[in-house]
C-alpha cells in the first residue's frame, strides 16, 4: 500500500458511501443533538393539552416535530407544532376522543373482569382477552399518530394499517413498548419528584423513541411502496446523497418535491 494511496476510492475494505450508525448509538447521537429543543417541545405539548379535548391535536403536533428530528430532518418547534396541530386537527381530535372512550372502558373492564375471575375461573378468558386488547390498542398508537401527520389516509385506513404494522414491525413495537413501560414505571415510583421531570422531558422523549423506532416501519410498508410504484426516489433519503449527487440536482437534475408541497404523493399505499 503506497503512502499516498487514494482513500476516497472504493476498494477492499473501503465502502462506497459513509456507513450510518445504527441502533442505540445512532439514537444517542440524534437525540443528543436535539435534546434541549425537545425539552421545549415537551412544555409546549403539555400546555396545549390543558384542555382535555386538545390531547389528540397536541399529540399530532408533537409527533410531527419528533418525527422530523428522529429522521434527521429540519423542523421549527413552535411553527411546525402548531401547523401540524391545525392541519391534522380533525383526525387527531376524533382519535383523541376515541382514546378517552377506550381508556374509560379499559379502566372499568379490567378491574371488573379481574374480580369476576376470582369468583369464576372461566372469567379469566375474557380477562386475558381484555388485557391483550389493551396492549395491542396501545401499540397501535405507535403508528396511528405518525400516519396521521405523514399520510393522507382516512382514519379507517390508518386504524387498519396500524393493526398490521404492529405485527409487521413486532421487534420495533415491543422495544418501544418496553421503553414506555420502563419510563412510566420510573415516573410513578419517583412521584412527586418526577413531576418536574415530566414537565420538560417525559412526553417528548417517549414520542421521540416512538418515532425513531416505528417511523421506519411506516416508511417501509406504507410510504416507500408508493414511490416504488411511481418509479421515483423517496425524497426522505436526500440527506444520504453525496456532494456530487446533490450538486448535479442543483445544476439541473429533477429536484425531489418537499412533502408539504407534494400532498398527493404523501398518501402512500394501504396495507392490504
Amino acid at each position: 500500500m503506497g503512502l499516498f494511496s487514494n482513500y476516497n476510492s472504493a476498494g477492499p475494505g473501503v465502502p462506497k458511501a459513509p456507513q450510518e450508525k445504527v441502533g442505540l448509538f445512532k439514537f444517542m447521537e440524534v437525540y443528543g443533538r436535539r435534546m434541549w429543543v425537545l425539552m421545549g417541545l415537551n412544555l409546549i405539548y403539555l400546555l396545549a393539552c390543558i384542555p382535555i379535548i386538545t390531547i389528540g391535536p397536541a399529540t399530532a403536533g408533537m409527533t410531527k416535530v419528533a418525527r422530523n428530528y428522529s429522521q434527521e430532518r429540519h423542523a421549527f418547534v413552535w411553527q411546525d407544532f402548531w401547523e401540524a396541530f391545525k392541519k391534522n386537527f380533525k383526525q387527531s381530535f376524533i382519535m383523541g376522543l376515541i382514546d378517552i372512550i377506550f381508556v374509560v372502558a379499559f379502566i372499568v373492564a379490567v378491574p371488573s373482569y379481574s374480580i369476576w375471575a376470582q369468583q369464576n375461573k372461566m372469567m379469566y378468558i375474557p380477562f386475558v382477552m381484555c388485557l391483550m386488547c389493551v396492549i395491542v390498542f396501545f401499540m397501535m398508537h405507535f403508528y396511528i399518530y405518525l400516519m396521521i401527520v405523514s399520510t393522507t389516509l382516512s382514519l379507517r385506513q390508518i386504524f387498519k394499517n396500524a393493526f398490521f404494522l404492529t405485527s409487521l414491525g413486532l421487534k420495533q413495537s415491543l422495544v418501544t413498548l418496553l421503553v414506555w413501560l420502563m419510563i412510566s414505571f420510573m415516573m410513578i415510583t419517583m412521584l412527586p419528584f418526577s413531576l418536574f421531570i415530566m414537565l420538560f422531558w417525559t412526553s417528548s422523549f417517549l414520542c421521540f423513541v416512538t418515532c425513531f423506532n416505528c417511523y421506519p416501519v411506516i416508511r417501509k410498508y406504507v410510504i416507500q411502496p408508493y414511490y416504488d410504484k411511481l418509479g421515483e426516489d423517496n425524497p426522505e433519503f436526500d440527506y444520504l446523497k453525496n456532494d456530487e449527487e446533490a450538486l448535479f440536482e442543483d445544476m439541473g437534475g429533477k429536484e425531489a418535491p418537499i412533502e408539504e408541497e407534494k400532498k398527493p404523493k404523501k398518501k402512500g399505499k394501504r396495507i392490504k
